[in-house]
């Protein structure tokens, strides 16, 4: 069975120019660190890397840190700023876990800043928190949110902040290589990476800071990155991240392709079934996500039959455990738990085509039908469905 991989938000799809980088990469011999020919051409490959994430985001390529992913460029991130003297944290209610969690044990007061009913964090809130406390503050807000895809207002919100005297961070892990990311004109001090959404190999990703701002070593006891982050580096992943983010900036036009993919499978979907909720499609969205719910089709359910039915797509953010945690970043909207909790995220990627779309459509339309089939409240409405379904996209 040919399968519909839908959840690129997740990871995507490893390029073909990073598994190339990597495996020339992994024959080499040389730590980057050494001094002889190969060490210096380990060294090269990184420098290289270096260069070209460097550019994903205009930045000096000497103000990128590589990590092992986006979870420790975020603690990075915190640990710097913390080393900068901020005395209280301003955090949007809709950050990743890999944020919220060590922003919220870093032992500072935190205040939750609430998101509107379509996702976009509240700028006034924000102008009001800043002025109303003590101590320097440091703003922690993502670039774009990895459930719904909403965009969030990082360049005013860093104009607020620095008028205040503080810091801040965004977590650019779900924007990079969909949207141009500007460390320079968004005017954030910290921006973080991770090179599994833009088609490098999981575990490598990068800290980005402004010019001008030091950071201050979570790892210690090496002088790797510039004694930003000791250990030896992961030649092989570095060298992937770098292949993966020349070719996602070079492709960032594809979006466009993406977008338009996305936009008529909501009309399509939204058009056979009325009672089909879309979450944030009133705002700015990353042009490769949909977040949806149906009323009394519960997403855990509907993740395992369509996985059966050959279609992957998720819940939400990826959970270590596997299992659907409780949809926050929905609640934080406003939404009913009850729905919140059937919602569905579909993220398109540099592979997705208009087959895996169809592939979803017909999966749901006959989980659907089997649903109604068993429901006879809704037989009146699933009547029309399978007509209005090929009216709608076919």
């Amino acid at each position: 069975m040919t399968r519909a991989y839908l959840d690129h938000n997740a990871t995507t799809t490893l390029r073909p120019e990073a598994a190339q980088a990597v495996l020339r990469a992994l024959e080499m011999t040389g730590n980057p660190a050494s001094v002889h020919g190969e060490g210096r051409a380990a060294r090269k490959l990184i420098e290289n890397a270096r260069v070209d994430v460097a550019r994903l985001v205009n930045a000096a390529p000497a103000n990128v840190t590589f990590t092992s992913g986006g979870t420790e460029a975020n603690h990075l991130a915190l640990h710097a700023a913390l080393a900068h003297g901020v005395r209280r944290i301003l955090m949007s209610s809709i950050e990743h876990e890999a944020m919220r969690a060590p922003a919220e044990a870093c032992g500072l007061p935190v205040t939750l800043l609430p998101a509107d009913k379509d996702g976009v964090v509240e700028r006034e809130y924000l102008a009001r928190e800043l002025t109303a406390g003590e101590g320097k503050p440091l703003v922690i807000l993502m670039l774009a949110n990895n459930e719904t895809g909403v965009i969030q207002p990082v360049a005013q919100a860093a104009r607020l902040t620095h008028e205040a005297g503080g810091l801040i961070i965004t977590d650019a892990v779900q924007a990079a290589g969909k949207i141009p990311v500007d460390i320079v004109s968004s005017g954030v001090d910290m921006l973080t990476l991770a090179g599994h959404k833009i088609g490098a190999p999981m575990g490598v990703g990068a800290l980005v800071h402004r010019k001008g701002l030091a950071i201050a070593a979570l790892q210690i006891g090496g002088g790797q990155e510039q004694r930003r982050r000791a250990g030896s580096e992961n030649v092989s992943a570095i060298a992937g991240m770098g292949a993966a983010a020349r070719v996602a900036r070079e492709n960032l036009a594809d979006m466009s392709r993406l977008r338009e993919l996305r936009d008529a499978f909501e009309a399509r979907m939204a058009a056979a079934f009325p009672d089909m909720v879309f979450f944030g499609n009133k705002a700015e969205r990353l042009p490769n996500t949909s977040y949806f719910a149906m009323p009394g089709l519960e997403a855990e359910r509907l993740l395992m039959a369509l996985d059966l039915d050959g279609v992957a797509v998720s819940a939400g953010a990826a959970c270590s455990s596997g299992k659907i945690g409780k949809p926050r970043v929905l609640a934080a909207m406003g939404v009913d738990d009850a729905l919140a909790r059937n919602a569905i995220r579909l993220s398109l990627g540099w592979t997705s085509c208009q087959e895996d779309i169809d592939a979803f459509v017909a999966a749901w339309t006959r989980l659907h039908a089997r649903t109604a089939a068993r429901d006879p409240l809704r037989e009146t409405t699933d009547a029309g469905a399978a007509p209005r379904l090929a009216e709608a996209g076919r």
